[in-house]
């Protein structure tokens, strides 16, 4: 089967809205008025709601106007929609498998997404092809928007490669597992590019835990003095692993972009349109060389931070239920359905399709090879090393001792 989604990429609209125009969606510039600064908890839904929040479909599915966004989105047709929604669907279909696998000993760790689709596939799409794109570890969707095979993606929780695909390829980086320093390597890749004289842009991915790293901050910096075409994509899962979104800031976190110089925006990140309008709004104004933006995609992290993690230890079912009433897939459902934009034969393909893909992930990583176990003392310096000749012959010699034991049948 294909990867391929059936949402057409979009051409980059023509330059028609200012990028500094001020609205009621987002802090554009340095000193906007109007942006209240608030430090109640919003994590839980509909308490407290960001009057911020950008967002063109509501959770019953229901299309609303912005008239800042709206232009960004006015073109896409219900077979793209139709496209969003499989990407979605596929997506978490996935990442269900690998979440499977893992618990079944065939991965050592896996990062799910669940939740959080919208946010990934709505950004994604967003994207050109000559777009670079720099991701964390959990970019499941957006690894998916840029044609990498999903089964590349499990071979380093497999433990069989450091990364399964060729960044030049897709222009999709390698996942980044050290927290926040895909910001400064993102923003340097953007200096690279204004430099070369291209149009593209960049867009780096990483947490609400991540913005509070210092990198993240260095990179912010750098950007807006060199006015860098790059994009930060903040997916606010609202958890840290079990740190809370407001034992990290007292503010949004879009917000941050102001004390750096340029503009940031607060996105319904459980709204597909709402991810694609933003981000392509944020891609378009750094390819005309109109420096850096944030965009916070307000969301929910549904499952655990990883499959070593147990969220029962420090949340509460009822915040998970009030954001299951939000989920991105059914919302859309909904709105194609209001729409009459599809029918029951479309799901049903789809639900054959994505039964499909779990089967093929399943076969490949069961026949992926077991890893070399003695790689890991491979390439640790460039001239070799006593202690680590020592240390891997205490290794061999461990390994050894298993062969001894199964062979006089104990």
């Amino acid at each position: 089967m294909t990867v391929e989604s059936t949402a057409a990429r979009k051409p980059r609209r023509s330059a028609g809205s200012k990028a500094g125009d001020t609205g009621t969606t987002g802090t554009r510039a340095a000193g906007t008025t109007g942006t209240k600064r608030t430090t109640r908890s919003t994590r839980a839904a509909g308490k407290g709601a960001d009057p911020q929040l950008v967002q063109l479909l509501t959770p019953e599915g229901k299309r609303v106007k912005n008239a800042e966004f709206d232009p960004y989105v006015t073109g896409v047709t219900p077979d793209e929609l139709r496209g969003l929604y499989r990407d979605m669907v596929l997506t978490r279909r996935f990442d269900a498998e690998a979440t499977a696998l893992q618990r079944q000993g065939e991965l050592g760790l896996w990062a799910s997404l669940l939740g959080q689709e919208a946010a990934q596939i709505g950004s994604g799409r967003a994207t050109r092809e000559d777009d670079y794109v720099f991701p964390t570890y959990r970019e499941h969707g957006v690894a998916w928007c840029r044609g990498v095979d999903p089964t590349n993606l499990l071979g380093m929780f497999r433990g069989v490669n450091n990364g399964g695909w060729d960044p030049n390829s897709n222009n999709f980086h390698l996942y980044t597992i050290v927290i926040g320093s895909q910001a400064l390597h993102a923003t340097g890749y953007a200096m690279g590019v204004a430099m070369d004289g291209a149009d593209s842009a960049v867009l780096a991915y990483f947490g609400d835990g991540a913005s509070s790293q210092g990198d993240v901050m260095e990179a912010f910096n750098f950007a807006a003095v060199y006015n860098a075409p790059v994009v930060f994509f903040c997916q606010n899962n609202q958890w840290a692993i079990s740190e809370s979104n407001e034992k990290q800031t007292r503010v949004p976190l879009y917000q941050r972009a102001e004390g750096f110089g340029f503009p940031g925006v607060r996105v319904d990140g459980n709204d597909v349109l709402a991810s694609l309008a933003v981000t392509r709004w944020a891609l378009e104004r750094a390819r005309r060389g109109e420096g850096p933006a944030l965009i916070e995609a307000y969301t929910y992290r549904m499952g655990a931070h990883t499959t070593s993690d147990d969220p029962s230890r420090y949340r509460h079912d009822d915040e998970r239920v009030a954001w299951e009433a939000k989920d991105p897939i059914l919302r859309l459902r909904r709105h194609l359905e209001a729409s009459n934009h599809t029918d029951e034969g479309f799901f049903a393909e789809l639900e054959t399709e994505s039964e499909a893909l779990g089967k093929r992930v399943r076969e490949v990583v069961r026949a992926m090879p077991d890893p070399d176990r003695l790689a890991l003392f491979e390439h640790a310096y460039a001239d070799g090393h006593a202690l680590v000749d020592e240390e891997r012959a205490q290794f061999v010699a461990y390994q050894a001792s298993f062969a001894d034991t199964e062979a006089e049948g104990v």
